[in-house]
């Protein structure tokens, strides 16, 4: 499976559209649509937090220890494996979780009607949706490199711009 990414950018629009899908399906009763979309959002951006937090500290181990850069992702998953933090496909398990938790004790969700295992695969095919959008950057991309060979610098330089450019143009710059 293809790495995922969760881009502040996608929060409100993820827990938006979390909130109508589980409502609109009879799944969850909420006083307020706005503040059930909050206590989603937040879910979301604590996700972003602690990733965010466990990436400087796998680089601080990192430069401590004196190992390579191609150890990051390594030590990162050994980071969150001790803070039961799931990382790409496990992040999308622990964002549904994490979800269903606050649903649970939310002064703005009246009642939940549905199981976890219910409510954990609703979330989880609209997360996984949004969060799988580096593969649409990257094809965008691509699509505009056509007339460059991929693999020389020069490719290499145009894809960083474009994919930077792509980024603003869907409102996920700066993640």
């Amino acid at each position: 499976m293809p790495p995922v990414k969760l881009y502040p950018g996608k929060v409100d629009a993820i827990a938006g559209e979390i909130i109508s899908k589980l409502s609109a399906d009879g799944d969850l009763e909420v006083s307020s649509a706005h503040e059930a979309q909050l206590d989603a959002a937040s879910v979301l951006k604590e996700y972003i937090r602690v990733d965010k937090e466990l990436t400087e500290r796998a680089k601080d181990v990192l430069e401590i220890r004196g190992l390579s850069a191609s150890q990051l992702g390594r030590t990162k998953r050994q980071l969150a494996d001790q803070r039961e933090f799931g990382l790409g496909e496990d992040g999308v398990v622990w964002i549904c979780n994490q979800l269903v938790e606050t649903f649970m004790q939310s002064k703005h969700v009246d009642e939940v009607y549905a199981d976890d295992v219910t409510l954990r695969r609703k979330i989880k095919e609209i997360v996984r949706k949004h969060m799988a959008v580096d593969d649409e950057l990257d094809a965008e991309v691509r699509n505009r490199l056509k007339n460059l060979q991929e693999g020389t610098s020069a490719w290499e330089v145009e894809y960083a711009k474009v994919m930077d450019q792509i980024k603003t143009k869907h409102g996920i710059k700066g993640e």
